[in-house]
C-alpha cells in the first residue's frame, strides 16, 4: 500500500493513492513509483501478469488470477477483488471495492465505479437435489468493448456483452447484452436513452427492409459488375484499382446469377468458360492464382495453397453456374488414398487455426465432390475416410473440431467449422454430428463483441455463424436465441449496402474509414448477399428476395440425384 505521511496534514488520507490512483503518476514521490514498479515486476516475474506502463495496483486489492493483463495507464484500486481471466485494454480503471470474476474482457478506456460486480461465471442449478454450491461453476464470460462508463454498484452478469460507447447507470442489474452507443439502467436494465443517437435501431419492419433491399441491389447490379470490369485486360477486378484475380471472375459470375438470372454481359458467356476451363492445370487438377498477364501460376503445394485450394470452389461453383465443368479430374484428390486423407487432417492445425485446417477439409470435400461428379470415385475408401476421421474426432462438448484460444475465443473454433462443414456434410447431404451443441457453441461465439458489434463485423464472421445455424435449424435447439440472432444480425447486414458499388468486405463505419476491407467490392457482395439469404431463411422471409444462392454459399446439398 502507498502511505502518506499523517504529517502532512491529512491523517485519514494515509492511503491515498490506494483509494485515488488516477494521479499516483504525476503526485507520488520516487520512493513510492519505485515501491508500486516493484510490486508489479514481482507479479510479472512469478505469475506470469502483462501489466502496461503508468499501471497501478493498490496493494490493498486482492488479485487472485489466473491469467491477468492490464494495458497502459490502468489501475486497480483498494478493495478490489478479481480473480478468474482479465485481459483489460488502455486506459481502463477497476475503482474501489470493485468485483471483477471469471472471464472478463474490458476493451480500451473502459471505466467501472466503485462498489460495482463484474461476475463472468455462476453455479450451475440443474440438480434440485444437489446443493447449489456442490454443482458445477459454468462461465460463458463478459466482453466490454471500448469507451464504456460503468457506474457504482452496478452488477453485470455472466454472458453479457456491452457494446462500444455505452454508458451502464448506477444500481443498474445487466442480464442481457448492451448495445453499442446505449445508456441503460434499471434492474433488469433497459435501455434509456442513446449516447450516440446514430446507433440507435431503426424500424424493426423487416419485410419492408428486404423489399427494399431486393429492388436495390436488383437494379443496381449492372452497376456493380461494370465498376468491377476491367476492359484493357478484359477481366474483373475486386473492385476499381484492385489487380484481376481468379476469385475476382468468379464472384462476378456468381453475383450475376444471383441478380440477373444470366453470366455477366462484360464476357460472353461461352468465353467465360473457356477461361476458367483453360486454367486448370492438367497435372494437378488445381487453378493456381492468376499473373498479371492473364495466366496463372501453378500450385506447388497442392491443397496447402490457399489461393489454389479455394479455387476449387470457385472455379468449380462458377462454371456449374455456367452448364460447365473442370475439364480434368482434380487429380490431387483423385489420387489421394485414405492413408493419405487420413494424414493430411492430422497435420491441419486444428487447435491453432481451426479456420485454415476446415479450409483444407472444405477444398479436400469439393474435390472429392467435383470428381464424383464425373464419374471419377477416386481411391476406394478416400472420401469415407474424410467423413470417418471427422465424425470420430469431433468434440462432442462442442460439435466441432477446433479448440478455443485464448485472444480471439470461439472465433478459429466456429469459422473452422463452417468450412469444414461446408464442404463435407452441407455439400454431400449428410447431417452434422452433435447439431445442439454447435447451436450452443455458434451462440455463445456470437455473443463475443469484439466480432459481432455492428461495426466490427465481416462477411467471413458472419456468414460462418448464419450457416452453421441455418445448417442445423432441424434440431429446432434454442430456436427462440436462433432468430433473435438472426433479427439482429440480417438487420446489421441490410445496412452494410453501399448505393452503386455493393458491400465491403468489412462493415463500413465512420471509425473503420479508408480502410481496404470496408471498400465495396465483388468478394463483399457476393458474401454478404448469401449471409443475407441465409439469415432472412432462417426467419421464414427469404422469399421476399427473390433470388437463391446456387454457388459456394448454396443452400443445398451439391450432390445431383
Amino acid at each position: 500500500m502507498i502511505e502518506i505521511p499523517a504529517a502532512e496534514g491529512r491523517p485519514f488520507d494515509r492511503n491515498h493513492f490506494d483509494y485515488s490512483p488516477w494521479s499516483f503518476w504525476d503526485e507520488a514521490d520516487e520512493r513510492a513509483r519505485q515501491r508500486q514498479l516493484d510490486v508489479q515486476q514481482d507479479l510479472v516475474r512469478h505469475r506470469g501478469y502483462e501489466i502496461g506502463e503508468r499501471c497501478f495496483l493498490s496493494e490493498l486489492a486482492s488479485v487472485q488470477n489466473e491469467e491477468f493483463r492490464l494495458g497502459h495507464g490502468s489501475y486497480v484500486a483498494a478493495g478490489g477483488y478479481l480473480s478468474g481471466s482479465l485481459r483489460a485494454g488502455r486506459d481502463c480503471t477497476i475503482n474501489a471495492y470493485t468485483v471483477v470474476r471469471g472471464d472478463i474482457r474490458l476493451g480500451n478506456a473502459v471505466r467501472i465505479g466503485a462498489h460495482t460486480s463484474i461476475l463472468g461465471f455462476n453455479h450451475t442449478a440443474e440438480d434440485p437435489d444437489t446443493e447449489v454450491f456442490r454443482q458445477p461453476l459454468r462461465s460463458l464470460g463478459i466482453t466490454i468493448g471500448d469507451d464504456v462508463w460503468i457506474g457504482s454498484h452496478v452488477v453485470v452478469l455472466d454472458g453479457v456483452a456491452v457494446g462500444d460507447r455505452s454508458v451502464i447507470a448506477a444500481g443498474a442489474v445487466v442480464t442481457k447484452d448492451v448495445p453499442a452507443g446505449a445508456i441503460v439502467g434499471g434492474n433488469p436494465a433497459r435501455v434509456l436513452r442513446w449516447r450516440v443517437p446514430a446507433l440507435a435501431p431503426r424500424s424493426d419492419d423487416l419485410v419492408g427492409a428486404l423489399t427494399a433491399f431486393t429492388e436495390t441491389v436488383h437494379a443496381q447490379a449492372h452497376q456493380v459488375l461494370a465498376r468491377s470490369w476491367d476492359p484493357g485486360v478484359g477481366l474483373f477486378a475486386d473492385r476499381p484499382g484492385a489487380a484481376p484475380t481468379v476469385r475476382a471472375q468468379c464472384d462476378a459470375i456468381e453475383i450475376a446469377d444471383l441478380l440477373l438470372g444470366r453470366a455477366p454481359d462484360q464476357l460472353p458467356a461461352q468465353a467465360q468458360v473457356d477461361r476458367l476451363r483453360g486454367w486448370q492445370d492438367p497435372e494437378t487438377g488445381l487453378v493456381g492464382a492468376l499473373r498479371p498477364d492473364g495466366t496463372v501460376e501453378r500450385a506447388r503445394d497442392g491443397l496447402s495453397d490457399p489461393d489454389a485450394a479455394y479455387h476449387v470452389l470457385s472455379v468449380g461453383y462458377a462454371l456449374d453456374l455456367l452448364g460447365s465443368g473442370f475439364p480434368e479430374p482434380i487429380h490431387v484428390a483423385a489420387r489421394a488414398s485414405a492413408e493419405d486423407v487420413v494424414a493430411g487432417l492430422a497435420r491441419q492445425p486444428w487447435t491453432t487455426n481451426a479456420w485454415s485446417a476446415g479450409a483444407w477439409v472444405d477444398a479436400l470435400g469439393t474435390a472429392l465432390h467435383w470428381n464424383r461428379r464425373r464419374g471419377d470415385l477416386g481411391t476406394p475408401g478416400a472420401t469415407e475416410a474424410l467423413f470417418g476421421w471427422l465424425v470420430t474426432t469431433v468434440d462432442p462438448r462442442t460439435g466441432t473440431w477446433g479448440r478455443p484460444a485464448s485472444d480471439d475465443g470461439l472465433l478459429q473454433v466456429v469459422n473452422g467449422f463452417y468450412r469444414a462443414s461446408r464442404g463435407t456434410f452441407a455439400q454431400f447431404g449428410l447431417p452434422v454430428p452433435h447439431p445442439e451443441r454447435v447451436v450452443d457453441t455458434v451462440l455463445e461465439h456470437v455473443r463475443d463483441a469484439r466480432f459481432f458489434r455492428t461495426e466490427r463485423q465481416n462477411a467471413c464472421n458472419v456468414l460462418d455463424v448464419a450457416h452453421p445455424l441455418w445448417l442445423t435449424r432441424h434440431t429446432g435447439h434454442r430456436a427462440d436465441e436462433v432468430l433473435e440472432v438472426a433479427r439482429r444480425l440480417l438487420t446489421d447486414a441490410l445496412g452494410h449496402w453501399t448505393d452503386g458499388a455493393g458491400f465491403g468486405f468489412q462493415a463500413p463505419h465512420p471509425t473503420t474509414t479508408g480502410l481496404p476491407a470496408t471498400a465495396p467490392g465483388l468478394q463483399g457482395t457476393e458474401m454478404w448477399l448469401a449471409v443475407i439469404w441465409l439469415l432472412a431463411d432462417l426467419l421464414g422471409l427469404a422469399d421476399t428476395l427473390r433470388y437463391r444462392p446456387r454457388g459456394v454459399h448454396r443452400p443445398e446439398p451439391a450432390i445431383r440425384a
